[in-house]
């Protein structure tokens, strides 16, 4: 429990100097000639270590939290090196008998070498004083966890061979107007668990004030006060809120971490940037051999350390934005009026070093992203592969003995590990807020690398050279408009988002004043100060606003941590359950598991009788039983040395990275053994995979002339070229990118000429033609509009190149066809993989091989698909939430937020949201104005979730079968909060708004429970129980909560949620029940369906007991979901094709009720339908496809 425990500002104190003894001997051999004396030993004299009070003032002051109070401690032993303690006085600053060896020190503190630490300049007795000064030390053992000092020595005069240990020496000594002879230094070092290097520097100077005045009393009482007033102040918990705290004369802060994951900042970080030149930083290095104990300099040529520079691209960045910090505060001065007040200077300086160090936070980060950005993509996540290799190879030449040098250090291990975590962290964080638009281009369509024209463009000119001209953007947004033109890049493509992402928002930050400590000596003091932080903390809940719960959180935290050093364990509880509600991230498992393992038997019934506590208690108990060790290991990308089967295949290229999509796989793996047995031996494979990389290696080599590069759009990248060839457009090379084929000619000049975009042919043809007596392979492209059919002759490339073209003029039209422009990307990866084929098997069979991988191909020419005209004029883009997964997802539920905009946010975050709930929980977020992937994947418990809701512009609540309501943040994207008060699976959730604002929420699970909610505090207002189960959905109109189960359909007022109405299910068919149903207000109408019925059925809510209107939907199995969009009511179904399962919408008037449009846009079941704005409709399919379709509502 100890451990578990938050630590206080401090560990332990120590008085370090020259016992009184020695100093007599050495003056007296030196005939008291300061001057003369050589450096003494500093060794310890006190040791202050918490709790400073009595043991029987501890007992009489604590019962049942006494666990909790007591620091843990070992036994100092050292008999060869052990410094000289026969002075140091212990815990209690009582003296220690002669000859003892053992000190009471905290767990982890050493004493060995401390002293020297204090004194590293050596300790010299003076003829004359000197300033006090403070230095700050860092401890890390050998698991690096770290321990933090901050030493500050001072001097007390000497006379006549008595040093001043109380003062009184030299107050006698003024008084008689005697000068002292000599002064000691001593130095007094606080020992703490957190950086807090200002505010120990600040207590340490009012220490040594008063340390001045100091006549009667003994030093020691006064760093042994000091010491437990510093031990009973609390660290605050991350977030917006930082303690204060009175040291006369100076008002402490105590700065809080940003987040969790962020360290504590209580330094001023511009310092080394005020003694160097960032490009000297790494130039100056002392390096420690901490092993054998050598020290060398980065400079000194005999040793030669290997130093190499930080990648020169993220330097440049970094470089300049040091230029642009303003690094002295005197300048920031000279313009602001003088301030008389102490205070006022204080905070206007600590506001000034708090915008400054948030700068260097951002800029240092900044680079650190700029530096290994890149590593994702040689990450496989499914197999937890690093292809370290290739991720050398991509680097440039002069960056690689850095990276070389980084790859092997266990810091990027770790780096590595949260990555494949998808940790979201400080690093993913601004990696995602800084992402180009070809980074989210790259989310969608994981095609292989290479070079757009953008890139190409920005290597070869600077940016003030670059083509300006309109570069154009296939990707069709929600608005059904082309994008705006994308500011023009400079040389580094990053450079602007660089500076983009300085301008972080500054967050408000709150102080919180704790109470003054008068006696920390005294356990009724002790006692007393604790009580009245706790009523400060409780008068500050009770004051402070609802909507707060940032601030609220920290509150909750500090009053249970007080509770539990009352050993109020129950108190403690229930302030740490309130963090469910205001901030998880904050929540304290380890040590809430540890109070309840140690609650008393008395205690554990009372928490028992408390459904809050009994759940929490539950909750957390059954979290350490599941605990199971994370997979965290790192594997890096080794090729095979043994035969593969299929399944081991598969995995290989997954880890590889060339393809992830197992259904592609399976095709290179039938391409790899034709003609064999179904296993592919390691020389194939390896040759494959040189082959791949190869030919990626000379792709990023394809340098085009600018007359070529302002013919193609800016995400074009050249794919394929062949060799030199003869064609009726002249001689060259034909090139492939993902748009169009066009020829590089040669000559003088390389000029280009168009030979076709992909949707423009007609007909593909692979022919000879005559040269006098040889038969050459010819290609031919027919288009539709040009006459002149395109002629090249190809020769041995000629089969693979028609291959090739066939396989992207199929994946152009499938994907023009069904809006979906993956399809093309897919037909992309499909030709190269061809390619790769048939220079791997170097053999007759090649061209057969790489044949199995025409996918678009035959599956144009096996099952023709003809798309409905209606569908296609409804249709109007397709996207993939499960892009760069192994297999599609079956889409559970969808979610539209409009956008708007927030000072707090980055304008782009303004932009209209789509929210996809996939299996065990995952979620991703789109971009609705440009449909790109936001936020790739982030996680909400491990089942599956049931409904979404935008409760309010800066809450999405997400239901699960877990029985918890996830809350996200939509400024942060992250979930901090949860509602826990359900016992079963959530089923939906629906908002009722007064005025337009929203005001409760309610939520219900399968069990029946239906619970109102206050949006602004989290709190429970009403709840009910229905009177049976299987409760699957709700909706609301006009103060009426409708409750559809299995067998009927409630109405109940949701003021008392009394019983108003009920439909009763009234079919034959004893094993069907009410699947789904939906609200039509406006026409007085409840429309329903039964569970394995293409049937809808529609109730007048006027009078429930005349027989329903029935619509019957044709070649559909089951109606799965509906939808109100203006007068019309979308319905998703499930129904069979060719006896595979195919998902229908159909459009019904709510008029005439008649089908308007049969929509055939998904090749499984609709699961999930929601509106745009009513002006689209988006529908989810299930895992045989796992696609979204986007819809426009006439």
């Amino acid at each position: 429990m100890e451990d578990a425990l938050p630590s206080g500002l401090l560990e332990v104190c120590l008085l370090v100097g020259v016992p009184r003894e020695q100093l007599r001997t050495q003056l007296q051999d030196a005939q008291r000639k300061p001057r003369s004396l050589l450096p003494l030993d500093p060794e310890v004299l006190s040791v202050f270590v918490p709790p400073l009070i009595s043991r029987d003032d501890i007992h009489s002051t604590n019962t049942s939290g006494s666990n909790f109070n007591r620091g843990k401690r070992r036994s100092f032993r050292k008999k060869k090196e052990r410094p000289k303690l026969e002075n140091a006085k212990t815990v209690n600053g009582e003296q220690k008998a002669p000859g003892t060896e053992d000190i009471t020190v905290p767990k982890d503190i050493d004493l060995i070498g401390l002293p020297q630490l204090c004194f590293p300049g050596g300790l010299f007795i003076t003829s004359e004083p000197r300033e006090d000064h403070i230095h700050f030390l860092v401890f890390t053992d050998v698991c690096g966890n770290r321990t933090y000092g901050v030493v500050a020595q001072y001097y007390q005069p000497m006379q006549d061979g008595c040093i001043a240990s109380n003062g009184q020496t030299q107050w006698e000594s003024v008084r008689a107007g005697k000068k002292p002879g000599c002064f000691v230094p001593l130095a007094i070092c606080v020992i703490s668990r957190y950086p807090y290097f200002n505010a120990l520097k600040d207590c340490l100077s009012c220490l040594l004030v008063q340390l001045r005045s100091v006549k009667d009393l003994d030093i020691d009482d006064h760093i042994k006060e000091f010491a437990a007033k510093l031990f009973l102040i609390p660290s605050p918990p991350p977030g917006p809120l930082h303690l204060v705290f009175n040291m006369k004369p100076l008002q402490i802060i105590i700065p809080s971490r940003e987040d969790p994951d962020s360290p504590v900042i209580d330094l001023d970080l511009h310092l080394p940037l005020l003694c160097f030149k960032p490009e000297q930083e790494g130039e100056d290095l002392i390096l420690i051999n901490i092993d054998d104990g050598n020290i060398s300099h980065s400079k000194m040529v005999e040793e030669e350390p290997e130093i190499p520079d930080v990648p020169a691209q993220a330097a440049e960045t970094f470089k300049k934005r040091v230029e642009s910090l303003q690094l002295h505060y005197d300048l920031e001065l000279c313009h602001l009026r003088a301030t008389t007040d102490l205070g006022e200077l204080q905070m206007r300086r600590r506001a000034w070093q708090q915008k400054l160090n948030t700068e260097v936070q951002q800029m240092t980060l900044q680079l650190i992203v700029n530096i290994f950005r890149e590593v994702k993509d040689h990450l496989n996540y499914e197999h937890r592969v690093f292809n370290s290799e290739e991720f050398l190879k991509t680097r440039a030449t002069g960056d690689q003995p850095f990276y070389g040098k980084v790859l092997e250090t266990y810091m990027f291990h770790s780096f590595l590990k949260a990555r494949l975590n998808r940790k979201m962290d400080a690093f993913a964080r601004l990696e995602l807020s800084t992402q180009s638009e070809e980074d989210r281009f790259n989310l969608m369509f994981r095609a292989p690398r290479r070079l757009t024209m953008e890139k190409m463009a920005s290597k070869r000119f600077n940016s003030q050279n670059i083509i300006n001209r309109r570069m154009v953007i296939s990707m069709p947004n929600l608005q059904d408009i082309k994008l705006p033109e994308s500011p023009t890049r400079k040389s580094s493509l990053r450079r602007i988002e660089t500076s983009i992402a300085m301008k972080k928002p500054s967050k408000s930050v709150s102080t919180f004043k704790i109470p003054e400590i008068h006696f920390p000596l005294m356990s009724h003091c002790v006692h007393s100060y604790y009580t009245e932080f706790f009523n400060h903390l409780s008068k500050a809940i009770n004051t402070l606003a609802p909507d707060n719960s940032a601030l609220l959180a920290r509150y909750f935290y500090l009053r249970g941590l007080i509770s539990l050093m009352q050993g109020k364990l129950l108190n403690a509880l229930s302030d740490f359950q309130n963090l469910d509600k205001t901030d998880l991230r904050i929540f304290p498992t380890e040590l809430v598991r540890k109070i309840v393992e140690t609650l008393p038997p008395s205690e554990r019934f009372q928490a028992d009788r408390k459904p809050e506590l009994k759940r929490l208690i539950s909750l957390v108990m059954e979290q350490q039983r599941e605990v199971t060790k994370i997979d965290d290991h790192v594997k890096h990308f080794e090729l095979p040395k043994t035969h593969m089967q299929l399944h081991d295949f598969v995995k290989r290229i997954q880890e590889s990275g060339i393809v992830r999509d197992t259904d592609t796989i399976h095709r290179l793996f039938d391409a790899l053994t034709v003609g064999q047995q179904k296993q592919i031996d390691p020389e194939t494979f390896r040759d494959f995979y040189n082959y791949w990389k190869e030919t990626e290696a000379e792709a990023q080599e394809v340098n085009l002339p600018p007359a070529v590069i302002e013919h193609l759009d800016k995400n074009e990248c050249v794919y394929k070229l062949s060799c030199s060839v003869k064609t009726n457009y002249g001689v060259g090379k034909i090139a492939l990118t993902q748009k169009r084929l066009f020829l590089l000619t040669e000559g003088g000049r390389p000029g280009y000429v168009h030979i076709a975009a992909f949707r423009e042919i007609e007909d593909v043809k692979n022919t000879t033609v005559a040269f006098l007596l040889l038969r050459i392979p010819t290609l031919r492209i027919e288009t539709i509009y040009k006459k002149q059919v395109f002629e090249a002759n190809l020769k041995t490339e000629c089969d693979l190149w028609y291959l090739i073209v066939k396989e992207m003029w199929a994946g152009k039209k499938m994907a023009d066809d069904h809006k979906d422009p993956q399809y093309i990307q897919q037909a992309l990866t499909n030709v190269l993989l061809m390619d790769a084929v048939v220079g791997a098997l170097q053999s007759s069979k090649a061209i057969y091989a790489a044949s199995k991988l025409s996918y678009f191909d035959r599956m144009k020419n096996e099952v023709p698909m003809m798309i409905p005209k209606t569908t296609s004029e409804t249709l109007k883009h397709k996207i993939n939430p499960s892009a760069g997964e192994t297999f599609p997802q079956a889409i559970d539920v969808l979610l539209y937020t409009p956008g708007h905009l927030d000072i707090s946010e980055r304008p782009d975050n303004a932009h209209p949201k789509l929210w996809c709930a996939l299996n065990e929980g995952k979620v991703v977020v789109f971009d609705a104005s440009t449909w790109t992937i936001q936020q790739h994947c982030f996680r909400m418990g491990r089942c599956k979730l049931t409904c979404m809701v935008m409760v309010e512009q800066s809450q999405v609540w997400i239901g699960s079968q877990d029985s918890i309501i996830y809350i996200i943040n939509t400024h942060s994207m992250s979930c901090n909060k949860q509602l826990n008060d359900h016992r079963s699976g959530i089923t939906d959730i629906v908002v009722e708004k007064r005025n337009g604002i929203p005001s409760e929420a309610y939520s219900s699970s399968l069990d029946g429970t239906v619970i109102a909610w206050n949006i602004n505090t989290l709190k429970v207002n009403r709840a009910f129980q229905l009177p049976c189960q299987n409760l699957t959905s709700i909706k609301l109109h006009n103060d009426q909560l409708w409750c559809c189960t299995g067998s009927c359909i409630f109405v109940m007022s949701t003021y008392e949620f009394r019983l108003q109405m009920k439909i009763e299910h009234h079919l034959k068919d004893v094993c069907s029940y009410f699947l789904c149903f939906q609200l039509f207000p406006e026409r007085n109408e409840v429309w329903a369906s039964y569970s394995g019925s293409s049937d809808l059925y529609i109730w007048n809510t006027k009078d429930f007991a005349s027989t329903p209107q029935k619509i019957h939907l044709q070649d559909c199995s089951e109606i799965t979901c509906m939808i109100q969009v203006k007068n019309q009511m979308w319905v998703g179904s499930s129904g069979t094709s060719q006896g595979k399962i195919k998902g229908k919408i159909y459009v019904i008037s709510a008029e005439k009720k008649t089908v308007e449009k049969e929509l055939f846009g998904h090749a499984d079941t609709v699961k999930a339908l929601c509106s745009a704005e009513d002006r689209y409709v988006l529908s989810g399919a299930g895992k045989e496809e796992g696609k979204i379709a986007i819809w426009k509502v006439e």
